[in-house]
This record gives structure tokens, sequence and C-alpha cells, in this order.
């Protein structure tokens, strides 16, 4: 019977997804050589692993992965501040070409507009009002300037 992706036999299911893809990749060249299907299992993952050695991961998926992990913990960082008084705000670049002013750790605006000089100074306002800060961002994403009102 041959494998897939999500279907293949249960003693795989603890491989790290890629080395599990190339030993269902072998399992199902060996079964279709004949192999009984017990030993092209067992083949199939020490080859898997072998192979695994043989091949790290390229360096941009290794970097991807880091990114994730970045991107992972600081999304954490921003919803644990998320409607406490350390709170920030962030003017960043709205999904309609215009700006938005976010609380931390929140997906919806709190105030958009076309101009990012309005946007920057209703933030102002709210960081100073609530005694945190006003973060603001380039369009690519980078912070440009803080203003601290704590």
């Amino acid at each position: 019977m041959p494998w897939r992706k999500g279907d293949y036999p249960p003693s795989m299911k603890n491989l790290e997804p890629r080395v599990r893809e190339k030993a269902v990749e072998i399992a199902n060249a060996l079964l279709e050589d004949g192999s009984e299907e017990g030993r092209a299992i067992a083949i199939a993952t020490d080859k898997a692993k072998e192979w695994a050695e043989n091949h790290p991961e390229t360096e941009s998926k290794r970097s991807s992965k880091k990114e994730d992990d970045s991107n992972a913990e600081r999304d954490r960082y921003f919803k644990d501040r998320a409607g406490t008084e350390d709170a920030r705000f962030h003017v960043v670049p709205d999904d309609n070409d215009g700006w938005a002013v976010k609380a931390e750790g929140e997906d919806k605006p709190e105030y958009t507009t076309n101009s990012k000089s309005k946007a920057v100074k209703e933030a102002k306002r709210m960081a100073e009002e609530a005694g945190t800060m006003a973060i603001i961002h380039a369009e690519d994403g980078k912070i440009e300037e803080q203003h601290n009102y704590q």
C-alpha cells in the first residue's frame, strides 16, 4: 500500500516532517520493488535519517524558521501587553493604502486615516492620555521614531 504525506506508517509519526517525507518516498519505492512492508519501513526510516544528516536544511529555510520563531515571540510579547497599561500605540501602514493607529496586541485599529501625519498626531495624543508610548513605523514596518509619555 503506497503512503502519502498525511497517510504514513505510525512508526514514522515522530520523525521530523522533511525526514518523514523522505522515508515515505523511500518506503514506497521499496514496496514497488517488492520489499515486505515492515522491512521497507525500517530501511526507509534509517535511510531517510541518513539522508537528512547529509542534506541539512538550506540556510534560507533555517533563516525563515528563525524569523517565524522571532515573529511568534514578538507577537506573544505584544499580546501579553494588550489591554494593560504597558500597551503602546503604533502607527502602521493600513491595508487600505492609509495609516492606522493600533494598540499593541490588537488586530483592529483604534484609528485609521489616509494621512500619516494625522495618524502620528492621534497616536501621540492617545499615548499621552494613557501615559505610554507612541511608536511610529515606516511603510516597510521598521520603527522610525518613538515618543515616550510615561
